[in-house]
């Protein structure tokens, strides 16, 4: 049985999160602000957190600076602030996926489900040796879960991570949303949110910053191509 750790001020969300949840089949702790958040993660063991953004005191974005520190526990935010500048500040400080509010218990379920498969699945799979991934200067290494572009290290996301190495499988061949919905976030429907489009910025400005040259390229209306401009 999965065991949740929900962090929301916002009472009447909590206990409808809670309630589901625990429907669900999952355990569920939760806390009202940051720091008794951190407490109660300290104290017990954990397969994902879900963390509300805008919290009294120490915000939901210092929880999870906070929490990365000592874990790579699966992040999801929950966030009234849906514009991409503000999803881009809860990716950098290392969440794995986000949620905007108001949101249908389904899609939540949806995004637990999808993130507790995939940590299933890379501990259930042992690491072939030096297993390397590369495409134009750009290096993965999949056993340490390294990225370097020119030789210079890359930080990025769980989930930033899982879309590169789409990328890198697929190289030049244009993957369409729905596609890179199914294979990085486990979701085979519209969620009807940018998620896809976030990630795929995000990760661009990231390669771009150790790079001169372009390497993810959006087609209008197809898709997103990892190619060598010509």
């Amino acid at each position: 049985m999965k065991n949740i750790l929900l962090i929301e001020d916002d009472s009447n969300v909590r206990a409808f999160v809670i309630k589901g949840l625990q429907e669900e089949g999952f355990l569920i702790s939760s806390a009202k602000n940051g720091e008794e958040g951190i407490a109660i993660f300290e104290t017990g063991r954990f397969d994902c957190i879900l963390l509300d953004i805008m919290l009294p005191g120490m915000s939901g974005i210092d929880v999870c600076i906070k929490l990365r520190e000592s874990s790579d526990i699966p992040i999801i935010l929950l966030t009234a602030l849906g514009t991409s500048e503000n999803v881009a500040l809860g990716l950098n400080s290392g969440a794995d996926d986000y949620i905007v509010k108001p949101f249908k218990f389904i899609e939540l379920i949806a995004r637990i489900n999808s993130i507790l498969r995939r940590v299933d699945a890379s501990e259930s799979h042992p690491k072939e040796l030096k297993n390397i991934l590369s495409f134009a200067d750009v290096e993965m290494n999949d056993d340490f879960k390294e990225v370097r572009r020119g030789g210079e290290l890359i930080n990025l996301t769980s989930t930033e991570y899982r879309l590169l190495k789409m990328f890198i499988m697929n190289a030049n061949r244009v993957l369409s949303r729905a596609e890179i919905l199914e294979e990085v976030w486990g979701v085979n429907f519209d969620m009807g949110t940018n998620v896809v489009d976030v990630y795929v910025n995000y990760l661009r400005k990231k390669l771009d910053k150790q790079g001169s040259e372009k390497l993810i390229h959006t087609l209008i209306g197809m898709g997103y191509v990892l190619k060598l401009e010509v």
